[in-house]
């Protein structure tokens, strides 16, 4: 039972840890992307599939299910979600939009083709959290 608990705890804190370096790795994007001559596409997506990655390693560290199916239903759920809430526009909304942490969270312009980076990044965070819970099964 302490065992369990005790490699439930460092499980979720790996999740969260990754979670941040993805949130870094996204900031540094945003910022030197260009400087280091990445192309527009890598920049303006490669955001949006690291946005979706911290989404996925998020919910998987704070929900309790042990069905990776139902994270990965649940952070496409926000993702999709987030997205949608840009085609409101109301004025305290707007604002908040207008910060650069709302920026960040919420996007200001609506687009299809966010969803389906997100839904990469998604995929692609399930996959390697799913790779690595089976290398430390094997480890064990």
């Amino acid at each position: 039972m302490i065992d369990q608990l005790h490699s439930d705890y460092f499980r979720r804190l790996g999740l969260v840890a990754s979670a941040l370096a993805v949130i870094v790795a996204g900031l540094a994007l945003r910022r030197y992307g260009y400087a280091v001559g990445l192309p527009f596409l890598v920049v303006k997506y490669g955001g949006s599939v690291l946005w979706g990655s911290m989404v996925y390693l998020l919910v998987a560290s704070v929900a309790p299910f042990r069905n990776m199916r139902l994270s990965i239903g649940l952070a496409c759920a926000i993702a999709i979600i987030v997205e949608l809430i840009r085609l409101l526009h109301f004025p305290v909304l707007d604002e908040f939009r207008a910060t650069t942490a709302g920026a960040l969270l919420l996007g200001r312009v609506f687009s299809p083709w966010n969803m389906l980076c997100y839904l990469a990044g998604i995929a692609l965070a399930a996959l390697i959290v799913a790779i690595v819970a089976r290398r430390r099964e094997r480890s064990s």
